[in-house]
C-alpha cells in the first residue's frame, strides 16, 4: 500500500524532513505542535496539553490509538529488528546478532544497519493507513540492540547480543545504533533501542520473578558500560528496561538505574519503554510482586522513570489505561508524571518526522519497495562471509580447491531455514541454505543430502502432500482449510477451500490469523510417527481423533515441539490441524518423521563420498526466548549441558568413523563444547545463524573464495563444571576476564587461510594523559586476507583485576605480503579499572599490553595467535571518573 504525499500531509504522519526545509511557521489557527518552526520538545508540550486524562492514559501504551479531533495517528510502538526489519514479510535478513559481532566489524556493521533502517522506512510507507496510522511491526521504533552480556553459555537469548565483553558490545551496538538513527543532524532515521537494562542475562525460566545481587565491581565493569557507551557516544533514543529486579526493586521501577544513572549520570533525553510485561512485573503476585496493588505498581514505574508500557499478551496483560487514570485522580500518579513521559513520547515521534509534511523530510527519496533488493543481499552474503570463524584445520583441509567427485552432506542444519535466520527475523525472499550453497558453488560435483539425525531427536521432514485426503476414501488429494481473521478459530472463516497439505505463506494483511486442516492421512507404513507444525506461534495436530501435539498457548517463542502416535500402513485416519499467528512470519507446514528416517543411510553416503560436510549444533527453536523444549541439555529456552545434542554427536562419530575427510560446519547462536570434534574432526567452521545469504558464504569459504577472518565474540568452554551457577550473577570465573580454567576455544580466537606477523610494538604517553599503541601487522601468507587486529591491557600486581581485557580493536584488510601500521589510542576510561567498592578511576603502575589475532593462550593442539608484547607506567596520583 502506498500513501500519496497528499494523504500523508493530511493526517501529519510521515517519515523525516530536512533541518533546513522545517523551519515555515504554522499557518494562521493551527495549533503550535504544527508549528515546524518550534522545536521539537516545545511541539510536544502544545500537543499534551491538549489532551484529555483518558487520552493521555491511553498514550502510555505501545498501542497508542488515534486522537481524530486532534489530528494525532495511532501508532505501534513496537518493532523488532535484530538483524534486519522482523516479523513484517519479506526484507533482508543479516546474520544473527552474535554472528554480526563475530565480524569484529564496526564499519560492516554501520552499513548493514543503514540498509536495514533503509527497509523500516519502506516497510513504514508500504503500510502507513490514510490517517497516517501505523501498526504491529510496521513503526520506526526498532527494539534493538540487545546489548546484554552474554556471561553464560546456557542462556537461551545470547544469540541475540554481541557476546561477552563490554568493550566489543559497545563498540558494535554504536555502528549499529548510528546506521539505524542516521545522520541528519534534527530527525531520526528511526530510533534504536539499547535493551534490557539492566543485569539481565537469564535464566529464562525465571525471568519474571528474578532479583539479581551483583557486586559494586561487576555492575561498573561488567553491566552497565555497554549501555553507558551507547547513550553517551551512541545518543541512542531509546532505552528498554527489563523484566527482572536489580538490588530488590523492579528494573522498571528503580529510581537508580533510571533516574540517577540513566538520565543524571549519563544524560539520557530519550524515552524508555518496558520490556513486554515489564511494568505488571512491578506487581504481579507471580512475578515480582513488589507492589500488588496494580495502581500503584503503576505509578512506581512511571515515577522512577518508564515512559511506556509494553503490555503482554502472551501472559493476557496488557495496557490498562484506566489504572493510569486511577492513579492520577486518586493523586498516587502526579499528573506531570504522566505528562513527563508523553512528551517524551511525543518529541521522539516528531523526531520521526510523524506530524510533518512528507515531501521535506531528509528520508523521501526510499520508496515503499526499497527492501530485499539485489544490491541488499549482496551486503548480507558479505557479512556473513566476515563473520565465519575457522575454528580448526588441521593439515590445512580447507580450502577445497578442487571440486570432489562426490560430496556427502549430511545433519540437521545442512537444509534448514531455521538456521539461517535465528530468531527475531524477517523473511529472506531468496533463502540459500548451505546445501543450496554448496549446490551452486560445486555444481559438477555429486552432491548426495540426508539428515541422517534431527536436532534433538529424528530426522524430520514435510508431509507428503500423497498421503493427504479430502475425503474418507482417499479419492480426492488435500486438506479442507478454513482460514479466520483472529488468533482463536472464532467465528466464520473468511476463506475455505481445499489445500494440498498443510502449508501457509503468513500474509501481510495477517496481523492475527488462524487456520484449521481437516481430512484424512494414509499410512504408508507401520510404525511410531512423530508430528509437529514448523510454526513461531501455537499449534496442533490430532490424528484419529487424539492430540499428538498441542502448543497452542506459547506465545511468540518458536517451538520445536512434536508428538508421536503409532499408525499401520494402508489405514486411513482423520487428521486435523490447527495454527495461529501474530505479525508476518513466513513460511510454515507441517513435517513429520517417518519410522524408517534413521541415520544408515547418511552414514553410507559418507562411505561412498569423497568429502563429508556435516552441518549440526542448534537452531532458534531450541535456544531462544522463554520457550518449550522438551529433550536432555534444554530447559525453558536455556540450555543445561553445552555439548552438541546427543542424537547429533552420535552420527557424527558414526560418520567420522567411515575414513573420509570431514568438515564440521557448526551453526548456532551460543557456545557449543565440540571437545570430541575437535580431537577428530580435521576441519571445523563456525558459521553462527548467517542470515538469507548464508548458505554462499559457508559453500564459498569451503571453497576458498575468500579467507576467513571471523572471530569468536564469546569464549567456547569445555564445560560447565567450572562455571558459576547460571543463576549467580557474580563475574568469577566468567569469560575470558576471569576464567581462570583451558577453554576449548577462547575469546577472539579464529584463524586464516594466511599467516600474520606482528612486530615492533610501541607504547606512548601523551601529553593529555591518553596512550598511543601502535604495531606493524604483515600478511606473510599465500592469500589476501582480512585480519582482526586485538589489544589487550592486563595490570599485574593489581589485586582482583582481569586476566586481560580487551581494550581495542580493528579488522582490517592486507594483500598477499603487504604490511601495515595499526594504532589505537586509548583515554582515561581506557587505561581506567574498577575497585571492589565500584570505583572507576585511573590508577598508577604498570601496564602490560598484547596485540594479536587473539588472545595470548594456548593448549595442546591450539597455538596462541600471532601478536607482540609490549608495556608501559602510569604515574601521578589516582583520577577517579565519572559514573
Amino acid at each position: 500500500m502506498v500513501i500519496s504525499l497528499a494523504a500523508l500531509a493530511a493526517g501529519c504522519a510521515a517519515p523525516m524532513a530536512q533541518d533546513q526545509a522545517a523551519s515555515a511557521p504554522a499557518p494562521a489557527g493551527q495549533p503550535a505542535y504544527l508549528d515546524t518552526s518550534l522545536d521539537f520538545e516545545a511541539r510536544a508540550q502544545d500537543l499534551v496539553s491538549r489532551m484529555t486524562l483518558e487520552e493521555k492514559a491511553r498514550q502510555a501504551g505501545h498501542t497508542a490509538p488515534p486522537i481524530p479531533r486532534l489530528k494525532v495517528p495511532g501508532y505501534n510502538w513496537w518493532n523488532e529488528g535484530l538483524h534486519g526489519v522482523a516479523r513484517a514479510g519479506i526484507a533482508t535478513v543479516f546474520p544473527q546478532a552474535i554472528g554480526m559481532a563475530a565480524t569484529w566489524d564496526t564499519d560492516r556493521m554501520h552499513e548493514s544497519a543503514t540498509i536495514i533502517s533503509d527497509e523500516f522506512r519502506a516497510k513504514y510507507l508500504d503500510t502507513l493507513q490514510p490517517d497516517g496510522s501505523s501498526g504491529f511491526y510496521q513503526g520506526l521504533t526498532v527494539w534493538s540492540p540487545n546489548i546484554n552480556i552474554f556471561r553464560d553459555p546456557r542462556w537461551g537469548r545470547g544469540q541475540e547480543t554481541y557476546g561477552e565483553d563490554p568493550v566489543l558490545t559497545g563498540e558494535i551496538a554504536n555502528a549499529f545504533i548510528g546506521g539505524l538513527q542516521g545522520d541528519d543532524p534534527k530527525y531520526y532515521k528511526t530510533i534504536a533501542t539499547s535493551k534490557h537494562y539492566a543485569v539481565h542475562s537469564g535464566p529464562e525460566w525465571g525471568r519474571h520473578e528474578q532479583d539479581f545481587h551483583p557486586s559494586a565491581r561487576d555492575l561498573e565493569e561488567t553491566y552497565l558500560p555497554a549501555f553507558r557507551k551507547t547513550v553517551i557516544e551512541g545518543e541512542v533514543g531509546s532505552i528498554m528496561c527489563a523484566y527482572n529486579a536489580l538490588y530488590g526493586i523492579p528494573a522498571c521501577a528503580s529510581e537508580f538505574l533510571m533516574e540517577e544513572r540513566l538520565r543524571n549520570d549519563w544524560g539520557f533525553d530519550g524515552y524508555v519503554v518496558t520490556d513486554c510485561g515489564g511494568a505488571a512485573n512491578i506487581y504481579r503476585e507471580d512475578a515480582l510482586a513488589y507492589e500488588l496493588d496494580r495502581v500503584k505498581g503503576v505509578a512506581l514505574g512511571f515515577k522512577a522513570g518508564m515512559d511506556v508500557i509494553c503490555g503482554d499478551y502472551r501472559n493476557e496483560l496488557t495496557t490498562e489505561p484506566e489504572q493510569i487514570v486511577e492513579g492520577v485522580q486518586t493523586g498516587v500518579l502526579p499528573i506531570e508524571v504522566l505528562d513527563r513521559a508523553l512528551v517524551r513520547l511525543f518529541t521522539a515521534r516528531m523526531k520521526l518526522g510523524m506530524f510533518d509534511p512528507y515531501e521535506t523530510l531528509p528520508w523521501a527519496d526510499i520508496t515503499a519497495q526499497e527492501f530485499d533488493t539485489p544490491e541488499h543481499r549482496a551486503k548480507s552474503l558479505e557479512m556473513a562471509k566476515a563473520s565465519m570463524v575457522l575454528l580448526k584445520n588441521e593439515g590445512n583441509l580447507l580450502p577445497i580447491t578442487d571440486a570432489p567427485r562426490r560430496i556427502a552432506v549430511l545433519g540437521p542444519n545442512a537444509d534448514s531455514f531455521d538456521t539461517l535466520v535465528g530468531n527475531y527475523y524477517g523473511t529472506p525472499g531468496d533463502p540459500v541454505t548451505v546445501l543450496d550453497g554448496l549446490r551452486a558453488r560445486f555444481p559438477d560435483s555429486q552432491i548426495d543430502y540426508l539428515q541422517g539425525t534431527g536436532l534433538i531427536g529424528a530426522p524430520e521432514a514435510d508431509v507428503d502432500a500423497s498421503v493427504l485426503c479430502a475425503d474418507a476414501a482417499c479419492t480426492r488429494q488435500g486438506l479442507t482449510a478454513e482460514h479466520f481473521d483472529n488468533v482463536n478459530l472464532e467465528g466464520t472463516p473468511t476463506e475455505t477451500s481445499v489445500e494440498e497439505r498443510p502449508y501457509v505463506q503468513w500474509r501481510s494483511d495477517g496481523r492475527e490469523t488462524s487456520i484449521r486442516w481437516t481430512g484424512f492421512i494414509k499410512a504408508p507404513e507401520t510404525g511410531t510417527y512423530n508430528f509437529r507444525f514448523a510454526s513461531e506461534n501455537g499449534y496442533r495436530v490430532y490424528v484419529d481423533g487424539k492430540p499428538v501435539v498441542e502448543e497452542w498457548g506459547v506465545g511468540d517463542a518458536p517451538s520445536i515441539l512434536s508428538g508421536t502416535t503409532t499408525l499401520e500402513a494402508g489405514k486411513i485416519y482423520p487428521i486435523r490441524v490447527e495454527a495461529w499467528q501474530r505479525g508476518q512470519r513466513g513460511e510454515q507446514w507441517l513435517v513429520w518423521n517417518r519410522p524408517g528416517d534413521t541415520g544408515a543411510r547418511a552414514v553410507e553416503a559418507a562411505r561412498n563420498a569423497d568429502l563429508v560436510i556435516f552441518v549440526g549444533g542448534l537452531s532458534a527453536r531450541i535456544e531462544g526466548e522463554e520457550m518449550r523444549v522438551e529433550a536432555e541439555g534444554f530447559s525453558g529456552g536455556d540450555r543445561t549441558r553445552i555439548d552438541l545434542p546427543k542424537p547429533q554427536q552420535d552420527l557424527l562419530q558414526q560418520v567420522q568413523a567411515v575414513g573420509k575427510p570431514t568438515v564440521l560446519v557448526l551453526m548456532n547462536g551460543s557456545a557449543l563444547a565440540v571437545n570430541w570434534a575437535d580431537q577428530n574432526v580435521p576441519a571445523i567452521v563456525e558459521a553462527w545463524y548467517p542470515g538469507g545469504s548464508g548458505g554462499h558464504a559457508v559453500a564459498q569459504l569451503i571453497a576458498g573464495d575468500y579467507s576467513p577472518a571471523g572471530r569468536l565474540p564469546v569464549t567456547f568452554y569445555r564445560d560447565l563444571d567450572d562455571l558459576p551457577a547460571f543463576t549467580d550473577y557474580s563475574m568469577r570465573n566468567r569469560t575470558y576476564k576471569y576464567h581462570k580454567g583451558e577453554v576449548l576455544y577462547p575469546f577472539g580466537h579464529g584463524l586464516s587461510y594466511t599467516s600474520f606477523a606482528y612486530s615492533n610494538p610501541v607504547a606512548s604517553v601523551n601529553t593529555d594523559g591518553s596512550v598511543t599503541v601502535a604495531v606493524e601487522v604483515a600478511n606473510t601468507g599465500a592469500m589476501d586476507s582480512d585480519e582482526v587486529v586485538q589489544l589487550y591491557l592486563s595490570r599485574p600486581g593489581m589485586p582482583e583485576q582481569p586476566i586481560r581485557s580487551l581494550a581495542a580493536f580493528d579488522r582490517i584488510h592486507l594483500a598477499q605480503g603487504e604490511t601495515r601500521t595499526v594504532s589505537f589510542t586509548l583515554d582515561e576510561r581506557d587505561l581506567s579499572t574498577v575497585d571492589a567498592q565500584g570505583v572507576r578511576a585511573v590508577r598508577p603502575g604498570e601496564v602490560n599490553l598484547w596485540l594479536g589475532g587473539g588472545q595470548p593462550v594456548s593448549r595442546p593442539g591450539l597455538a596462541a595467535a600471532p601478536g607482540a608484547a609490549t608495556s608501559f607506567t602510569i604515574t601521578g596520583p589516582v583520577r577517579v571518573l565519572p559514573k
